[in-house]
């Protein structure tokens, strides 16, 4: 399930709290001509038992983490703070539309 996070958060905040708890894996940096095959690249990976991926608004990169993350627990998350999806490409769609600061994602 994806995770959708429409309350703001430091983009640094929020990585070095989720290095913290999980291991940083790899991050994928793209630009306009590179997003669409790095991102199959990533999707590939995050396929492996126990990982889990982060986009955020503005950072052109994907980030690979491995770890039992507890989201909600971890950045104190409400409901109201986000939404779940199956929809990968929802979650990205929502990143760079500027509809949400930072999506989580999980196969």
């Amino acid at each position: 399930m994806n995770k959708i996070v429409t309350k703001w958060i430091e983009p640094y905040v929020l990585l070095e709290t989720l290095k913290k708890n999980c291991k940083l894996i790899k991050d994928f940096t793209f630009d306009g001509f590179s997003k669409n095959d790095i991102k199959q690249e990533f999707f590939k990976q995050l396929k492996k038992e126990n990982y889990f991926g982060l986009y955020m608004k503005n950072v052109n990169k994907f980030y690979l983490f491995q770890g039992d993350a507890k989201i909600e627990e971890i950045l104190s998350l409400t409901p109201s703070d986000f939404e779940e999806t199956d929809d990968f490409e929802k979650a990205i769609n929502a990143i760079d539309m500027g509809k949400a600061e930072a999506s989580f994602l999980k196969y």
